[in-house]
C-alpha cells in the first residue's frame, strides 16, 4: 500500500468510523474524533518508518484519541458536577465508590499474586513501564513480557471472579458487585 494520507483515508476511513462507533455513542464526537485522528495521521505520517504496520499505526492513534475524547469528558463532567441534580450526583458517586472499593480489592489481590505477576503488573499498571521496557527490565523478550502481563491480569481476575459478582456499565465502571462470601481475605 502506498503510504500517503489520501489512500489511508480512502482504506481506513469507514473501518475507523465503525470502530468509533462501537466506543462512542454521539454520531457528532464520533465524526470528531474520526477527524482528529486523520488530523494527526497527516502531521505524523513522516513518522512511520515501517509501511508494513500502517493499520495497527493507525488503530493506535485512533485508541489514543478515543481515550483522550473519554479523558476530557471526565475533567469536563469534574467541573459541571455542581449544576448536575442530586439524583445523578448520587448515582455517580454510588459507582465511584464502589469502583473505589473493588480498586482497594485488587491492590491486595495484586499483593497475594506470585512474585513474577506481581512484579508485572506494579511495573506495568502502577509504574506505566511499556511491555518492552519490561521485558528490558525482566529480562524477557517482548512477548513474553506481554504473555506475562496477560497471565498476571487472568489471574487477578480469577481471583476478583471468584471473590465478588460484579456489574458494569458500558463503558467497563463498576456499577454494583456484591461480594460470594463474607469471609474474603481481599476486600
Amino acid at each position: 500500500m502506498d503510504i500517503c494520507v489520501e489512500n489511508i483515508w480512502e482504506n481506513f476511513s469507514q473501518p475507523l468510523k465503525s470502530f468509533i462507533k462501537r466506543r462512542v455513542d454521539n454520531e457528532q464526537d464520533v465524526e470528531d474524533i474520526l477527524q482528529n485522528v486523520f488530523y494527526k495521521i497527516h502531521h505524523n505520517i513522516s513518522n512511520l518508518n515501517e509501511t508494513g504496520k500502517v493499520q495497527a499505526w493507525v488503530y493506535q492513534i485512533t485508541m489514543h484519541a478515543i481515550a483522550d475524547y473519554y479523558r476530557t469528558r471526565r475533567y469536563a463532567f469534574a467541573s459541571y458536577s455542581e449544576e448536575l441534580p442530586d439524583a445523578i450526583l448520587s448515582d455517580v458517586q454510588e459507582e465511584e465508590a464502589a469502583n473505589e472499593e473493588i480498586a482497594q480489592c485488587l491492590k491486595n489481590m495484586v499483593q497475594d499474586l506470585p512474585e513474577k505477576y506481581k512484579q508485572a503488573l506494579i511495573l506495568t499498571e502502577f509504574q506505566q513501564l511499556t511491555r518492552k521496557e519490561l521485558g528490558e527490565r525482566l529480562g524477557l523478550s517482548m512477548s513474553g513480557a506481554k504473555s506475562r502481563v496477560q497471565r498476571a491480569r487472568g489471574k487477578l481476575k480469577e481471583m476478583l471472579l471468584d471473590c465478588c459478582h460484579l456489574e458494569f456499565d458500558r463503558l467497563g465502571n463498576v456499577i454494583d458487585y456484591q461480594h460470594k462470601c463474607s469471609d474474603c481475605k481481599y476486600c
